[in-house]
């Protein structure tokens, strides 16, 4: 079958999908390839009355959905998933042309919503017996919401779409995907695809502009909001949803400190090794190519949209002015086009610089020298975030005890983003409410039941 459905999927138009149809609209609008700045295909902008219809078309599915059996749904599931890695070319060569991730990495995207697809259906979510004698039985069950809008961000739309997508359908949901304006390609794609194994209105996906996340949820009928995003809209989503009650998972921005060794947003180097550690990181530093993903020896592909491109560039010049030490980069590239940025290290910034508060989503690093680990821990949880963090160091003791005074959803050890499916994350502070992925995770798709039977 996974071939039959390659040679059906064609990766040059792109709809909505509503109804198990695919659909477009009176006004379209494009997105742009990061790396050319060139327009890409034109997909649709929907209007309220396509949401009324996807929303209708999802309850209407539910009611069927809900009823199927679990083992039933996960056998489409990861049918499903083996159809989306038969067409593992065509999606990441889409991924790297609407995103900029450089090739391989987008194949290994590709290939990680297939195996969170197939995990996720495989987890268990049974019926808990919480007493049972000879006068009363209690069982909790955990039954579905209803429709549930998935809302995905740009950086990662492929492996987050199957994420939101694989636990509202194993616990019986069915699933509106809304993805970023800049970033649409992939997950109409996927809902397309998807057709191919599930109901019409089971799965279904939406493009549009700012007017469609609004319009999505505030409306009567979604259940369920799965958000992945910046905390500014995580907190509009959270406001639009509370006019009606709807469950609302939030997994919204963050900042992490890696704190001896690792890049991400923040690194902490010891005092003891900073001068020598900061040169070893220069000079690996220097071997990361940049340029176009569709290149297979690119490392670090373009800044996916302008918007963000901008913010990083009065990142950079912010930096320049505050007398702080680029050790390598702080400019853009020389390029006729694109939206690229050289990797920056920035040599022991200020504590309350942007490039230290602020979410960069860039190859821009702030390294920070500390001698003591009150210092470092305190340093590293003064923030309004807590997404993730990581500690570096040989000795046990000392990364479980640093760990465990780290203010974040998730502390890693040793390493820094490893992902697991069967793993629960939250964020904490303002970096999001709730739990995803696990079978935590899929109680967030769920309604909490008591069955109480009194037997005499």
């Amino acid at each position: 079958m996974g071939s039959a459905i390659r040679n059906e999927i064609e990766f040059d138009s792109f709809f909505n999908v509503i109804g198990g149809k695919l659909t477009t609209t009176a006004v379209t609008r494009s997105g742009v390839n990061p790396a050319t700045e060139l327009a890409n295909a034109p997909v649709p902008v929907s209007t309220e009355d396509d949401v009324d219809l996807a929303v209708a078309n999802a309850k209407e599915a539910f009611k069927q959905w809900s009823a199927t059996p679990t083992s039933k749904r996960r056998d489409m599931i990861c049918a499903f998933a083996d159809a989306m890695e038969a067409n593992l070319s065509s999606f990441a060569k889409m991924l790297t042309t609407e995103q900029g991730r450089p090739s391989m990495v987008a194949k290994e995207e590709v290939l990680g919503g297939v195996y969170w697809l197939k995990a996720i259906a495989n987890l268990e979510l049974p019926d808990e017996l919480l007493k049972d004698d000879d006068s009363v039985s209690v069982v909790v069950r955990y039954v579905p919401t209803g429709v549930t809008v998935g809302i995905v961000p740009w950086n990662f739309p492929i492996l987050l779409s199957c994420a939101k997508i694989a636990p509202a359908l194993i616990t019986g949901n069915t699933i509106i995907i809304k993805p970023s304006p800049y970033t649409p390609y992939c997950a109409l794609k996927i809902a397309e695809l998807a057709q191919h194994f599930f109901p019409p209105g089971v799965i279904q996906a939406l493009s549009g502009d700012d007017a469609l996340g609004p319009w999505l949820t505030g409306h009567p009928g979604v259940s369920n909001i799965h958000f992945t995003g910046s905390t500014v809209t995580g907190k509009k989503v959270m406001e639009s949803a509370s006019k009606t009650l709807k469950r609302v998972i939030l997994e919204c921005g963050g900042n992490d400190a890696a704190i001896i060794c690792f890049i991400l947003k923040r690194l902490y180097v010891h005092e003891s090794i900073y001068a020598a550690f900061l040169e070893e990181l220069v000079q690996a530093t220097k071997q990361f190519k940049v340029g176009n993903g569709a290149d297979e020896t690119t490392y670090i592909g373009p800044i996916q949209n302008e918007m963000q491109y901008e913010k990083l560039r009065r990142m950079l010049h912010d930096i320049e002015n505050s007398g702080s030490r680029f050790v390598i980069g702080g400019q853009p590239p020389s390029s006729a086009s694109g939206y690229f940025i050289d990797p920056t290290i920035v040599d022991c910034p200020d504590d309350e610089s942007r490039i230290v508060v602020e979410e960069q989503f860039g190859p821009v690093l702030p390294v920070l020298k500390w001698a003591t680990e009150d210092e470092v821990i305190n340093r590293a949880n003064d923030s309004i975030y807590g997404l993730g963090a990581s500690v570096w160091t040989a000795d046990v003791d000392t990364a479980n005890r640093m760990s465990r005074r780290l203010e974040a959803g998730i502390v890693w050890v040793n390493t820094h983003f490893d992902a697991d499916p069967t793993v629960p994350v939250g964020g904490h502070k303002q970096s999001g409410m709730g739990v995803e992925f696990g079978v935590a995770g899929l109680k967030g798709f769920c309604n909490s039941q008591t069955i109480f039977i009194r037997k005499q």
